[in-house]
């Protein structure tokens, strides 16, 4: 991908940035299509040019590269300059005290033909409340698993009376469309507005947000989890394939 930025950064430096993600963006989508048998709407793929322009700003912000420079390890033979950049991380962060975190993803396996779903609640201590998988047996277009997951954490979580939940999931896309007002006769739209109708007669104290991916990991992790699991599954201790990433998390 630096590649690309590499080649066009002749031109203007936004219009090139722009342009080469929009080509990524376009590449992976026939990816998704030929390999993996994955059908992403356009507005799927024009969401994720627009994501990594921001990932690719925020990362070169001056704010972002001060804070790198400040985690840098000095070398014993420069004097204290830093020997090498570590790129910035967005990481998952815990809610405020009082609140739940409940994190969303769906992953897709076309050779099983099946789409899943992670979900998971931590508290506003990091601590590791409940986590589910949730799997079925058809692959759907990228934005209809997404707000599938969202319905389904909606659902789930609402089941057991929990409030004060911040709901996270790493398409913008849905957010968007969960918090938008607008009407919208498709699948992808039906989902959204039963989402909101859930949302509204259980939730009094709670939303729904963005996250970038980078800290949605665990529950990409879980998601990719379900593709292989023929039924619901409810975790409540800390599945060993995700313990690595907790951990790393609250480093």
């Amino acid at each position: 991908m630096d590649a690309i930025f590499s080649l066009l950064e002749n031109l203007s430096g936004e219009l090139s940035q722009r342009l080469a993600s929009v080509l990524w963006s376009i590449w992976k989508h026939c990816n998704l299509r030929v390999w993996d048998d994955v059908t992403e709407s356009s507005a799927t793929v024009v969401e994720r040019a627009e994501n990594m322009v921001v990932d690719r700003q925020l990362a070169n912000s001056p704010a972002t590269l001060a804070s790198s420079a400040l985690h840098q390890t000095p070398s014993p033979t420069d004097g204290g300059a830093s020997s090498s950049h570590q790129p910035s991380v967005t990481m998952w962060q815990p809610p405020l005290p009082g609140r739940y975190k409940c994190n969303i993803d769906v992953a897709f396996s076309s050779q099983l033909n099946r789409t899943g779903i992670g979900i998971w609640i931590r508290d506003f201590d990091g601590t590791f409340v409940l986590a589910k998988t949730v799997s079925y047996p058809c692959l759907v277009s990228v934005d209809v698993g997404e707000v599938m997951g969202l319905h389904s954490a909606l659902q789930w979580v609402g089941d057991m009376q929990f409030d004060n939940v911040d709901f996270e999931l790493d398409s913008k896309l849905t957010v968007d469309a969960f918090l938008s007002t607008r009407n919208d006769l498709s699948e992808f739209g039906c989902i959204i507005s039963s989402c909101r109708s859930l949302f509204s007669s259980i939730f009094v104290n709670s939303r729904v947000e963005f996250v970038r991916q980078q800290a949605n990991s665990v529950a990409h992790s879980l998601a990719r989890e379900a593709t292989l699991l023929a039924s619901p599954v409810i975790y409540y201790d800390i599945p060993n394939y995700i313990e690595t990433l907790i951990s790393n998390e609250m480093l």
